[in-house]
């Protein structure tokens, strides 16, 4: 009986650490992941570039 009590304490840290590391890695990731405007407004322009590229080529196709 006390191999299971142990067993089970176990699992219930291996668990619970689970949770709280996957929860400082969530949370490292998104402050360690901001932008700046100019940074947002390079990719919106890049993505807009690409876009009228896309358009362009599909037209000369027909």
């Amino acid at each position: 009986m006390e191999h299971q009590a142990t067993g089970d304490s176990m699992w219930a840290f291996v668990v619970i650490g689970g949770f709280i590391i996957l929860g400082l890695a969530l949370a490292f990731a998104k402050f360690r992941n901001k932008t700046t405007p100019a940074q947002d407004a390079r990719t919106e322009q890049a993505t807009h570039d690409l876009y009228k590229e896309q358009s362009r080529d599909d037209a000369m196709r027909g």
